[in-house]
């Protein structure tokens, strides 16, 4: 989302002076170029990225060393070996630092240090090396002065020689070769991006975005309620002034909450903050968004009158620290699986908040539309500032900038409009342009259709995604196949232009515990740090898959339709998953430690229960409530009726001043309370999606304060309208985006039957707040 008026972060650190060429082609920013030469003196600089110069010792291995980003006293860097030689089974990667640098914390690799010598061994899953196969790990690590690169990295003691490729996203091929085309001009063209101010990352930061202030002023009653974000990167006591058109309003440093609200205020006005320091006001943010009506309207363009806006997601596509939408346009002949008949082409646009169309990706004849086939993510996978979008894609899929992958004249849809033949494949699209970053066969092939449930093709189809920080430290992407039968969870890395599977889990897999998690999956899926090792899982339904690809728990109650995943029973430790089945000789629903799985109560069966919520909605009661399609009553932490059932289960939201959250559903937004429901927002002119599921585009804190924001699109889908509260609270948090585990929520809300999003930490009634995360940004 670019604003009108673009400015630097308000917290002062010290400048990035390697600083690798933003998303864009733009040239990098002031001060940093001859930085970024200097590393690079002997060695090969492409695409402002430094690389190690190849050696001059026998050929067995080809190395590059990329230094990804840096600031005043630190680095991140990142090292791709590809072997030429033998395979190998275990490897280890060596260098010597010339400059006095350390590694402070590695990914992907075990990483030690002796003086100058730096040593890098695989860890147990990328121990395997073939012919022409490649490694890559990445490190954080300390310099002086200078930081210069490595001249030369071994691979098992051998010298790497051999051609060094550049590193700045190169495009990938798919299995069949692409059918070349005219690349035309994006529809715009981002413009450079202002310096980073982000401070050096401390051990154990996980990589979050590089956000702007994102301002907004909602009108509220006769005034405004302008709200802000408090960064996981600013300091604990930091403060804030308030500025109308120019002219400071707060007499003091606002502390107590990231909103204000200026009475007599003309809905017009236009505000800015500016963050206090020991003292010392900071530069100012960039303007504020108007909610004069208390919502926004993002212009957006139909690809045809057949057309709906459906779901949609967000990401900092241009790398200018400001989230942008990725929406999915549906064809009005989209179908459930179980469905047959042909459907339109599916379609993804990027917007900024403006209605800038930044590209538009045409899936294709060959993907079908409906809610269980096209699951996309969006996010900086590869840690260069800026979102990239990974979905499933088949041949005469159009990039944003008119690539097309595989062949343009396939078309594989049967007389019944499935897609049952013909290759598939797995794309990661770049988000300044649309362009293709990588491309590779999707992972598990549909193989036979019938083995996985049917022979017409409804369950082979099945499709799920997310994100997820496996190592802890930076994102990787998840993509699965089937839940009803067989299921199919594959990890993806995406680091400098070249997609590496990092592994597969598959029930059909002889793999001790693997075979019982056939059949557990749900319709979506949710990701978090469960067994509390820094590393995120993966909870697929009735079972988790830990964050090596290896069965974590399997409570084996089979498939449902939804499930909740947070801090939801406050007085234990650690998280807890709350999920409703379908089948008539399991448990209704149930609730769960979230580490082992131990059912902590569950509710008699009954048979399909197609919907479930929970989470803290009422403060009469400790901890989260839990209901569902099939309960009569709202039920407390230990699965206890203790009042009457919301008028809805479906989406939730933190919209008034408390942390006690509402409920979502349609397009209304309601309190609850124990004599009846009180409406806090009827949206106007605005629709929902996915049928019955009565499910927004996209709802979570998008901007300002920590309340969150909904998007629904127009009745006429010429706008993504987005809704944000006009209700003061006295509360101050972090922007809920740089929660891990709401911000992979955020990422994986459109998943096939959309869930809302929770936080790793309890958000509700007498809740503690939370220590501030350790992040750090690209």
């Amino acid at each position: 989302m670019r604003r009108s008026t673009r400015t630097t972060d308000p917290i002062p650190t010290a400048p990035r002076t390697g600083e690798r060429r933003r998303r864009g082609g733009s040239s990098p920013r002031a001060g940093t170029g001859a930085a970024i030469a200097g590393v690079a003196v002997g060695g090969l600089l492409v695409g402002g990225v430094a690389l190690a110069p190849a050696a001059t010792a026998a050929a067995g291995c080809a190395a590059t060393y990329t230094v990804a980003s840096q600031w005043g006293g630190g680095f991140a860097a990142d090292v791709r070996v590809t072997n030429l030689g033998d395979a190998v089974t275990g490897w280890t990667v060596s260098w010597r630092f010339a400059d006095g640098q350390t590694v402070n914390q590695a990914w992907n690799a075990s990483v030690t240090q002796s003086g100058s010598q730096v040593t890098a061994r695989n860890v147990d899953w990328n121990a395997s090396l073939g012919t022409g196969g490649s490694a890559g790990f990445g490190f954080i690590g300390a310099s002086g002065t200078s930081n210069t690169v490595p001249t030369s990295i071994a691979l098992n003691g051998t010298t790497c020689t051999g051609a060094v490729s550049p590193s700045s996203s190169p495009t990938a091929s798919p299995t069949t070769t692409p059918t070349p085309t005219p690349t035309p001009t994006p529809t715009t063209q981002p413009t450079p991006t202002p310096t980073p101010t982000t401070t050096a990352p401390p051990a154990g930061a996980w990589q979050a975005e590089r956000l702007d202030r994102g301002v907004i002023s909602v009108r509220s009653g006769s005034g405004n309620l302008v709200q802000w974000r408090l960064l996981g990167t600013d300091p604990a006591g930091v403060g804030f002034h308030v500025y109308r058109d120019g002219t400071r309003i707060t007499s003091s440093p606002l502390t107590t909450a990231t909103s204000y609200l200026d009475n007599g205020a003309s809905a017009s006005a236009r505000y800015t903050v500016r963050a206090v320091v020991n003292g010392t006001e900071q530069a100012a943010s960039a303007a504020s968004l108007t909610f004069a009506n208390g919502y926004l309207d993002v212009p957006i363009s139909k690809p045809g009158a057949a057309y709906t806006a459906n779901d949609a997601s967000v990401g900092d596509l241009d790398g200018d620290g400001d989230l942008d939408i990725v929406l999915k346009w549906d064809p009005t002949n989209a179908k459930d699986n179980s469905q047959s008949g042909v459907t339109g082409n599916v379609y993804l646009d990027g917007y900024r908040l403006d209605g800038t169309r930044l590209w538009r990706i045409d899936l294709g004849r060959n993907i079908r539309a409906g809610a269980h086939y096209t699951q996309f993510q969006v996010y900086d996978f590869d840690g260069d500032g800026g979102a990239e979008v990974a979905v499933k894609t088949a041949d005469g899929t159009r990039s944003g900038t008119g690539q097309v992958i595989g062949d343009a004249n396939a078309d594989h849809r049967n007389s019944s409009g499935y897609v049952l033949a013909g290759p598939e494949y797995f794309t990661v699209f770049e988000g300044r342009d649309g362009s293709v970053g990588a491309t590779t066969s999707y992972v598990p092939p549909r193989g036979t259709v019938s083995s996985w449930g049917d022979s017409y093709g409804n369950r082979v189809d099945r499709f799920l995604a997310g994100t997820a920080y496996l190592d802890g430290v930076r994102p990787s992407i998840i993509m699965a196949r089937g839940y009803y039968t067989r299921a199919v969870v594959v990890a993806w890395d995406y680091r400098n232009g070249t997609l590496t599977r990092r592994w597969t889990f598959d029930s059909n897999s002889s793999t001790s515990g693997n075979s019982a998690v056939a059949g557990q999956g749900n319709h979506s899926l949710a990701i978090a740090d469960v067994d509390a090792d820094g590393r995120q899982e993966i909870v697929y339904g009735a079972a988790a898959i830990d964050d090596d690809g290896r069965v974590l728990w399997n409570t084996r109650t089979g498939h449902g339709d939804a499930g909740h995943l947070g801090d939801l029973i406050p007085s234990r430790p650690g998280l807890e998953y709350y999920k409703v089945t379908e089948s008539a000789n399991q448990p209704d629903s149930w609730m769960a430690d979230a580490r082992t799985g131990q059912i902590l109560w569950r509710t008699a069966a009954k048979g399909d229960n197609g919907r479930g919520v929970s989470d803290d909605v009422w403060a009469g009661s400790p901890g989260a409530e839990s209901w569902s399609s099939s309960d009569s009553q709202l039920l407390n932490t230990s699965g206890v009726g203790v009042g009457r059932k919301p008028s809805s289960t479906n989406f939730l939201a933190w919209w008034d001043g408390d942390p006690v959250r509402e409920l979502l559903d349609g397009t209304r937004i309601d309190k609850y309370g124990t004599g009846g429901d009180a409406r806090l927002l009827t949206a106007s002119g605005v629709h929902s999606n996915n049928g019955t599921k009565s499910t927004p585009s996209l709802s979570g804190d998008l901007l300002g304060d920590w309340r969150e924001e909904v998007v629904w699109p127009t009745s006429d889908d010429s706008a993504l309208r987005i809704y944000a509260t006009p209700i003061p609270t006295s509360l101050r948090l972090t922007t809920l985006l740089h929660d891990q585990t709401y911000r992979v929520a955020i990422a994986w809300q459109n998943t096939a039957y959309n869930q809302p999003p929770h936080t790793g930490f309890f958000l509700g009634d007498g809740f503690t707040p939370p220590a501030r995360p350790s992040v750090y940004t690209p």
